[in-house]
């Protein structure tokens, strides 16, 4: 468990690089190595809830964005966690799963079962509170070569350990565009409501959301070192900027304007 708990705070696109030497060895090689832009396998084969077997290509290709979650269902705490907090922060959207977007979530113990998977299934549902994400919210389980490929894939580093009889791994959600390619990872546990709409957006490429979603993507842009999303300089100048030049254009139409009613008064001879 403590193994575990201590990946949670795991963040950044070097993040097994850069911290590895400030982890004890045994977890050295545990933790997320970004492919951001790099496509992930569709046929790679999975059984789902309901105990049928599915190809990962199966959930892409709808125009939606997926939202990727890697777990273990018998994990005593920090799997429980990120579908906790992962469901807060989906309560806390108006979009739901199935509708703007899919959510995937695939457990990486090749021993669990479509039944268990249905459980879990279940339990986050009920804690959504929206059946309609049961269309949406789709839970795999699979064999010990599907699951090295897609983790091998996302660059998720997990490793089971004797000594506590755990897996030790990463909390982290992924976000993959409509045709498989990675757009962004949020690590820890606790993600901002927020940053997931943001991540859905940009993963989409905008299809999905308001214009006031693309305009925050536009002025927002991911930062690696805060695991958040924070103002983008150079678009807001750039912004500020055709913001000035609207200003002075409506300030000048304005004033000839004036100036062409001023002229076209009649002139009053005394």
């Amino acid at each position: 468990m403590v193994a575990a708990v201590l990946l949670a705070g795991l963040s950044g696109g070097q993040a097994l690089a850069q911290r590895s030497g400030q982890l004890p060895p045994e977890l050295a090689d545990i933790g997320v190595e970004e492919r951001l832009g790099e496509t992930i396998p569709m046929d790679l084969t999975f059984v789902d809830e309901t105990g049928q077997e599915v190809t990962l290509g199966a959930y892409f290709g709808r125009q939606k964005p997926v939202l990727l979650t890697l777990v273990y269902h018998d994990c005593p705490m920090l799997c429980s966690l990120i579908l906790d907090f992962a469901t807060e922060a989906l309560r806390e959207l108006d979009w739901t799963p199935g509708e703007a977007f899919e959510m995937v979530t695939v457990s990486f113990n090749a021993i669990e079962t479509p039944a268990l998977a249905r459980k879990q299934k279940e339990r986050y549902l009920d804690k959504l509170g929206r059946p309609a994400a049961a269309q949406g919210w789709h839970f795999l389980t699979g064999d010990e070569a599907a699951i090295h490929a897609l983790t091998e894939a996302v660059g998720f580093r997990y490793r089971w350990d004797e000594a506590s009889q755990q897996f030790a791994h990463p909390a982290v959600l992924i976000f993959v565009s409509p045709d498989g390619r990675i757009t962004r990872y949020l690590n820890g546990l606790s993600v901002p409501a927020r940053d997931v709409r943001m991540a859905l957006v940009e993963a989409s490429n905008g299809e999905v959301g308001t214009l006031v979603d693309q305009f925050f993507q536009y002025c927002f842009q991911y930062d690696p070192e805060a695991n958040t999303y924070v103002a983008h300089a150079q678009n807001l100048m750039r912004l500020g900027g055709g913001l000035a030049v609207l200003i002075f254009g409506l300030v000048l139409v304005m004033f000839w304007r004036r100036e062409v009613r001023r002229l076209d008064e009649p002139v009053v001879v005394s």
